[in-house]
């Protein structure tokens, strides 16, 4: 059962300690056989959210979109794309979580639009300097014939980050940004109907009982309006500088004023409603989003990128507890999303520390990263503060790194020209039950979007539901022994002294969590017992790559 009835007070609000589940939609469950997942499929699983114990679901994109970047190109803020459903059924499921005793926290993406929203399509048919085009960040080009970009600037996705686009007299014209896609121009923050319009928005779902909202880019809003150039060459691929500090285009200090009024709108909603930033930023920077009167909650996303190593997993860890301590914000703790390898794939790797999705399966050893995600998980979910799980981490699914270059729908995979493959390994449709494709993810006969591995046969949630030691039940008892425990969630950790290649630290007196990160059997004391642990452990020694929770009294180590 939910840890709480919803509508129940308690000492902190809700998304203190949460654990929220992340639901990219279009691969979580297919109710009407199309191949593509919708919100019929996702309110056929709600009684399975709940038994595995989330707290809230995060959706991501579920707006009319042409798909250019898989719904993060939103053509309508206040609809659902129509694959998905409708406006009605997204109530009535955000209603039915409620009555499941989980909270529903949606996807905004306020830096850009589709190029097929209202506004842009008047844009391009307005003329410069027009108060159409001032919604986004039009410029003139450079050069005699103004046929340069205006500046330097890379995309996120690979190229430049202006397209020139043609006048409604035929003529060439002027350039749009676009920090990521061109089919995704940016909004232009520094114009008072932009706020406004995203203002309303947040009041639309919020009516409609949405609990929160995660910010896509949350760090990418404003803009140094001398637009000045990075220095990049014009050869580069991507934009890699985003921590350079007095970046142009990332983490101005502009963006605080914006969320400072988002949080306004927040509290004057009953129920302890949420904001989670993703913002790529220096960790001395991350606070800022989290101040009193602004965001509640960021990504940790030293955490998600850490190398499987004891010494940068400390570092990493103290880093986010201490970093917002002095704002009075929880951290969370994140291991895979939509945009980065799955974890089982990553801790499989030699370097562990590596993001890149274009590796082509090479040197991945699953049997060991599936191993380390286990182990991984129950470090997760022993932390102080929140945490999120990716869709498929309970099933302990791996990176597709093998799918048909044809089938390809990242847009990475055009704009490096073909040399990098993308995100869509990380996004194929979950397998839920039976031996053969669409393994439950939509009716017999579905054709998923993206082709499922045969060998997730042994994976999907009916072949390890009831099973001890599968991955889905470490994932229910951690989850369930979290709610039961009162010294988990929220508060804080002390260290323990341990061997080298061993972590340890204490929750509370009674409750304690070690992991052994060394290649050598690590003793565990004998008056402590064991709560849980990650694999089964042999005479009273903590194996490599395991996690252990304990419970019980004595010391397991001195205090550090």
């Amino acid at each position: 059962m939910p840890r709480t009835r919803i509508d129940q007070k308690s000492a902190a609000p809700w998304w203190a300690d949460a654990v929220i589940y992340q639901v990219y939609i279009r691969s979580f469950a297919d109710g009407n056989g199309d191949g593509i997942g919708d919100i019929a499929g996702l309110r056929a699983r709600l009684p399975y959210l709940q038994e595995l114990g989330v707290d809230a679901l995060w959706i991501n994109p579920w707006y009319p979109s042409p798909m250019a970047d898989g719904g993060y190109d939103v053509a309508d803020y206040r609809a659902i794309e129509p694959a998905f459903g409708t406006l009605a059924e997204a109530e009535e499921l955000i209603a039915e979580a409620h009555t499941f005793g989980m909270r529903v926290v949606l996807d905004i993406v306020p830096n850009h639009t589709s190029d097929q929203h209202p506004w842009f399509r008047e844009a391009l048919t307005a003329a410069p300097g027009s108060p159409e085009r001032e919604r986004y960040v039009f410029r003139d080009g450079r050069g005699t014939d103004g046929d340069q970009p205006p500046n330097d600037w890379r995309s996120r996705f690979g190229g430049p980050a202006w397209t020139r686009i043609t006048e409604p007299d035929g003529s060439p014209g002027q350039w749009y940004l676009h920090l990521f896609a061109s089919q995704q121009p940016d909004l232009n923050w520094a114009n008072r109907e932009v706020r406004d319009e995203f203002e309303s928005i947040l009041r639309f779902w919020f009516d409609r009982g949405v609990d929160g909202f995660r910010i896509d880019v949350a760090h990418g809003l404003v803009k140094d309006p001398a637009l000045p150039d990075l220095g990049i060459p014009a050869d580069a691929l991507f934009e890699h500088e985003r921590h350079r500090e007095h970046h142009p285009h990332w983490d101005q200090d502009g963006v605080h004023e914006i969320y400072q009024e988002w949080r306004k709108i927040a509290d004057s909603y009953a129920g302890d409603r949420v904001f989670v930033a993703e913002a790529h930023v220096r960790d001395d920077r991350l606070a800022n989003y989290l101040r009193p009167d602004e965001l509640h909650t960021a990504f940790n996303f030293p955490y998600l990128k850490c190398s499987w190593e004891p010494k940068a997993m400390r570092e990493v860890i103290d880093r986010g507890v201490t970093a917002l301590a002095e704002v009075g914000a929880p951290p969370t703790w994140v291991l895979s999303n939509h945009d980065v390898p799955r974890h089982v794939t990553r801790y499989g790797r030699s370097d562990t520390s590596t993001h890149e999705h274009d590796t082509a399966g090479g040197g991945t050893d699953l049997e060991l990263g599936t191993r380390r995600a286990r182990a991984a998980a129950l470090l997760t979910l022993a932390l102080p503060g929140g945490a999120y799980v990716y869709q498929g981490e309970e099933l302990g699914l791996w990176e597709v790194e093998d799918l048909p270059e044809e089938v390809l729908a990242d847009p990475t995979w055009e704009r490096s020209g073909h040399t990098v493959r993308g995100r869509d390994g990380c996004r194929v449709p979950l397998p839920w039950s039976g031996l053969d494709g669409p393994f439950g993810f939509g009716p017999k006969g579905t054709k998923p979007w993206l082709p499922q591995p045969a060998e997730w046969k042994s994976l999907t949630a009916q072949a390890q539901s009831g099973i001890p030691w599968s991955m889905l039940e470490l994932y229910r008892s951690a989850l369930r022994l979290r709610r039961e425990q009162p010294g988990f969630g929220s508060g804080t950790l002390r260290w323990l002294t341990t061997p080298e290649g061993v972590l340890a630290f204490e929750r509370s007196p009674v409750l304690r969590c070690a992991v052994n990160f060394s290649g050598e059997p690590y003793p565990l004391p004998k008056n402590w017992g064991v709560l849980l642990a990650s694999e089964r452990l042999t005479n009273g020694h903590l194996p490599p790559d395991t996690t252990v929770w304990l419970w019980g009294g004595g010391a397991l180590a001195g205090r550090a």
